[in-house]
This record gives C-alpha cells, structure tokens and sequence, in this order.
C-alpha cells in the first residue's frame, strides 16, 4: 500500500518540508518537444493558427448519477444556474477556511454526465467527496499519460489564432456558428463527429475539439492539410507551456488542504499525488501559501447563489480581497545578469530555462516593494509574441500598474530537490503589468 499524505507529513516533520524536499517535476507535457521550433510555434497563436494537444496530460473525471450536480454544487464557488448541456464552465473549489484546492473544466456532455478536465489536484478532491458521500453519484478516471495504461478515452485538440475560424469553416465545408464563449457544438471533420468547446488556452480565438481517442490520427491530419493555406503550427511541449502565461492563468497554486478539517482527507490521499514546492518565498507555515479565489483573479467565478464548502469564509473574505493577479515584467538587464552569471567563475544565479523558467510544480517566489514583501510571484518564462521575461504574481490589491517591484530568485538554503543545483539568490527588478499582458486576450478574447 503506498505511503498516504498525512503520514508522509508525520515522517518529514511538516507539510513545508515535505513539499519542499520531494522529488516531483515542475509539470511534463508527454507530447514531442518540437514540431518546427518553439520560437514559431508561439507565434502561431497570434499571427496564424496553433494546433495544441492537451490529449496526454490532462486527468479526465467522468462524472455520472441522478445527484451528480447537486454535489458538483456543493464543492464549488461557481453557480450553477442556468447549467445546462453544451455549456462549460471554469470550476473552482475552496476548503472550508476559503482557500483555493483546485480548479478545473467542466463539461457537461449530457444529461446527468460530466467530464471534469483538469490536474490531480481537484480531481482527487472531487473523487473524495464522490466515496464519501451516499448520493448517486459515479466516477470513472481517466488519468494523465503518465499514470494511465493505454491511450485515452478522448483526444483534445485545440485551435487558436486569427485564422482559427477560418480554417474550422475550410475543414468543416461550413460558416462556424455563434457559439458564446464556454459553450459547445458539434462539428463533422473528415467524417467524424467532433465536440467543440469556445475555448482557448492561450487567450486567442478558437475552439477546443474533441472525440473518441481512435478519431484523433485522422481528425489531426485533416486539421493539418487544410490548416496549411492559414500558417497552421503544431504546438509542441515547449512553446505550450507558455500557454498559462499568454492566458494570464496561474496553474498550479498550492492546494489548501492541509488544514485540521481535512485530515480524513490526507488520509485517503497518496503522498505520490502531491507536487513540489519550490522558490525563495519559504515561510515555515503551510497556510501562508494558500490563495484565496480573489487572490487568483477569479472573483467572477464566486457566487453566493447556494450552498458550498467555504461560502462562509469566502463571504467574509469578499468583503476586502488582500491580493490580486498580476503580470511581473522582468528587467531585461536582470534577465541577462542571471544568464551571464552561467558563464562566470563561482557559484551562479538559479538556472533560466526557456521558453518556461519553473523548476518545481508550484513555483513561490518572494516579491518585494522597497523591501517589504507584498505577494508571491508564480509561473515564470519567456513571450516570444512580446519578447519579455514574464512572471504572473499575486500581490497586495492596492500595489498600481506600473510600480516597479522586486523579486527573489532562487532558493536559501538550497533544498534537496533533484531539480535544483547549487546556486545564489538574486534580485531582479520588475514591473507591474495587467494579467493577461497581452491586450486581446484581457479585453476582447471572451467577446470574441
């Protein structure tokens, strides 16, 4: 039987220390790394059309039952109003305390069914929810390429760009149909039926489409022959993982569940499904981690129109959010400093990979305001569209746009996680900018 997490906490003397010390990569996307070069492959999402493949590292949850809304309601902040077949939605779940566990898609595919698309973080949290509880209510899992035998059950592709919707009506052999943002139609593609969802990851118009595993060879190729008269891309792994930051989405926030209530919890939960941690913002507190739904930008998503773990303390927290999300423009002299330390006598600066900087699953680092610290910056890379050097942070909500800022890079003291090497922290000059950086995707990719 493997380790659970509440012991695995009892052995490493703490949640901090755990997750500080075990061995547990930044995040892998089990696709080729290149198909052309990551630097065009980026581009793509704004000058032509990108074609992403999300079918290898996402979890899939189905779920199913006569009760199966009512307890999809109770675990998040979202209202469920109006939810219907054919309509996505963003879901975020909270603990009691109102601190992020996890968010995720959900799809409702018909009546009484459910896919929850997302990391392991909600959907364990929901499979838990799912065995405790006496309502009909079922689960099928459908995990990620690297805990899964076989292929998966769905693929998922998506398609973003200017050209996207021109190449949906070349493929289809028919205008794309008004479909608002997270809902769904169908589409006939090379003789198969495809679900397609408004939706885009890098904050660009387009569609996510997918459909049974065995359709997606030939569902792919069909995209790829007429997607070349629009500059069509196939995204790799590379230029996809800085899809979080073009879409201004912090991804992987530590999930709040080492709190006293959630102990039972702990218990059912394997130690094997907890990430990293990993940054120079290191306080000996697990709490002083957690996010609230404010703090990460989703304000839009609480509603107050019924019954959910948390609603309580997120009423209370509403009342004056502490943070907000925020893109972190790197000082490019700063940048080079990091890099030109690799080339120096001595001990160098924290390692700058490119196109995405993160070297644990949830990457804290410390942001300060003439010393003061004032929030925590997350995803870290490089936007080829813009050619800057970007982190999204959540910082105190009275910090304005354009305040210059520092934040700590690097650890201290150095933890034993193989992925970090020996190094010295730096200070690197940033400014505040909007999340999304890009202007389209804040403003107009939802009207779109």
């Amino acid at each position: 039987m493997s380790e659970t997490l509440e012991r695995a906490i009892a052995r490493a003397g703490g949640a901090v220390p755990l997750l500080r010390n075990t061995d547990f990569p930044a995040f892998i996307f089990p696709i080729q790394l290149e198909f052309t070069n990551w630097r065009d492959e980026e581009r793509s999402w704004r000058e032509s059309v990108a074609l992403m493949d999300l079918s290898q590292h996402m979890n899939n949850l189905f779920i199913e039952g006569t009760d199966a809304l009512a307890l999809l309601s109770s675990l998040a902040v979202n209202t469920f109003s109006g939810f219907r077949v054919d309509i996505a939605k963003q879901l975020v779940a909270v603990n009691h305390d109102g601190y992020v566990i996890g968010d995720g898609i959900l799809f409702y595919l018909a009546e009484n069914s459910f896919d929850l698309v997302g990391q392991h973080s909600l959907i364990d949290w929901v499979r838990y929810n799912i065995e405790e509880s006496s309502l009909d209510v079922r689960y099928r899992l459908d995990g990620h390429a690297l805990t899964r035998s076989g292929d998966p059950e769905f693929f998922r592709y998506q398609l973003q760009g200017p050209n996207a919707l021109s190449l949906i009506e070349a493929v289809t052999g028919s205008p794309v149909p008004e479909v608002k943002f997270f809902h769904m139609t169908s589409f006939r593609i090379a003789g198969r039926t495809v679900r397609a969802l408004r939706h885009g990851m890098a904050g660009q118009p387009g569609f996510e489409l997918f459909g049974p595993f065995g359709d997606a060879q030939v569902v792919r190729e069909a995209l790829l022959e007429a997607g070349a008269d629009f500059g069509i891309r196939a995204v790799g792994a590379r230029a996809y993982s800085s899809t979080p930051l073009e879409a201004g989405w912090i991804p992987t926030p530590v999930p709040a569940i080492f709190t006293d209530q959630l102990e039972p919890y702990r218990a059912w939960l394997p130690a094997s499904r907890v990430g990293s941690l990993g940054g120079s913002f290191s306080p000996g507190a697990i709490e002083d981690y957690y996010f609230t739904p404010y703090d990460l930008g989703y304000s839009r998503n609480v509603k107050f129109d019924h019954e959910f773990i948390g609603r309580a303390a997120l009423e209370r927290l509403a009342e004056a959010p502490r943070r907000r999300k925020v893109t972190l423009v790197w000082e490019p002299a700063d940048v080079s400093e990091i890099l030109n330390s690799q080339l120096q006598p001595g001990t160098p600066a924290k390692f700058l990979e490119f196109p995405k900087a993160r070297y644990a699953y949830h990457q804290y680092d410390t942001v300060l305001l003439q010393e003061r610290p004032i929030g925590i910056s997350t995803d870290v890379g490089y936007l080829v569209n813009d050619q800057v050097f970007v982190s999204l942070a959540s910082i105190d909500a009275d910090i304005a746009d354009g305040t210059s800022v520092e934040l700590i890079w690097g650890e201290s003291p150095v933890t034993s996680k193989p992925q970090v090497e020996p190094h010295r922290q730096v200070v690197v000059r940033a400014r505040v900018a909007p999340a999304p950086f890009d202007d389209f995707a804040r403003s107009q990719y939802r009207d779109r």
